[in-house]
């Protein structure tokens, strides 16, 4: 009796692992036959390509053509584009990726490996690896940079640039940290000024000794940029201590040690100014009227780049896309697909 028993539990539980596998196969099949059918699905995929030895995290979503999205910091991630640019999945294939040292793609052990030049070849390995063929390149504040690095070498991988919230020259950047800085209050300037005299690093607790003090992320991003960052629509979850949860190892190899209104990292290097009238894509230039990347750095870029369209969104800080968010795609939008 016992024997006959047991014989049906494992009888019925083996008809319930059958039936699970087979519901879960079921699922499985129904969500590719949605995506595959269906114009409101947009599936995600995910995954790391191998650079040269650096594995650099990539995220996919849209259909369309590629629009290949490179982030700023340098050190942040492809997060603080999310939900913004999600509508332009609607006519483009969307890919994001983590630069190297950021996010979720490899550190480096030896931080001199942190360029411009090197996150340049990393965009064509993963461009060449995913098969994307012809690129839209766009880039945001430091990211920016990296894509003009990336047109001034490849340009022939390109359909379209696209610079949003940047810089062509960090000795220009740096005169407008100067004039940023003039502008304070002379309270917040003697503050800020004070701290970077003391040094910003070593201080705390050991697991704080390699960034920045909470009190210089208060006063620096949270007063002295915050005009600069937002304008029409503050994010009401921005919090700059949480700022600074970067790459801080990359983030110093690259814009320094002295604080946020100098950079003497090895951006020093980023001097385009004469080498842009090289570019011959079509460009498209965006920046806001209250930027960080003062308005008059994409001016200049206007300029140089000949054909180019520029877009300065009014009320609106470095973060175009959170302040006008239906503007910045309309103006991405209408530039890759005219006529739309």
């Amino acid at each position: 009796m016992k024997m006959k028993l047991l014989g049906s539990t494992i009888l019925l539980f083996v008809l319930a692992v059958a039936m699970s596998f087979a519901y879960g196969q079921h699922r499985v099949r129904r969500a590719a036959h949605y995506a595959a059918n269906s114009s409101n699905v947009y599936p995600m995929h995910e995954g790391f390509v191998d650079a040269h030895g650096v594995m650099i995290y990539y995220m996919m979503i849209g259909r369309g053509a590629p629009l290949f999205i490179v982030h700023g910091g340098p050190g942040a991630s492809h997060d603080y584009f999310l939900p913004y640019l999600l509508p332009l999945a609607r006519h483009n294939e969307l890919v994001f990726i983590d630069e190297r040292g950021s996010g979720r793609s490899q550190q480096l052990s030896d931080p001199s490996g942190y360029t411009v030049e090197n996150m340049v070849e990393d965009v064509e390995d993963v461009r060449t690896a995913l098969n994307l063929g012809k690129i839209t390149l766009l880039g945001h504040s430091y990211g920016g940079v990296l894509a003009q690095a990336y047109a001034l070498k490849y340009q022939q991988n390109l359909m379209h640039l696209i610079l949003c919230s940047t810089f062509p020259s960090t000795k220009q950047m740096n005169e407008v940290f100067v004039r940023m800085k003039e502008k304070m209050s002379p309270e917040l300037r003697a503050k800020i000024d004070a701290m970077e005299k003391q040094g910003l690093f070593g201080h705390g607790l050991p697991y704080q000794q390699n960034r920045y003090t909470d009190a210089y992320m208060i006063a620096a991003w949270g007063e002295g940029y915050f005009p600069y960052i937002y304008q029409n629509h503050p994010d009401p979850n921005y919090d700059p201590i949480a700022q600074g949860n970067t790459a801080w190892t990359l983030y110093r190899e690259m814009w320094g040690s002295d604080g946020e209104f100098v950079i003497d990292g090895n951006l020093k290097s980023v001097e385009y100014v004469d080498r842009l009238p090289s570019i011959h894509v079509p460009t498209l230039i965006i920046a806001g009227d209250h930027d960080e990347c003062d308005p008059s750095l994409s001016r200049e870029m206007h300029a140089k780049i000949a054909g180019s369209r520029l877009v300065i969104l009014p009320k609106s800080g470095h973060m175009t896309f959170v302040d006008q968010p239906d503007l910045f795609i309309g103006a991405v939008d209408s530039f890759l697909h005219p006529g739309r």
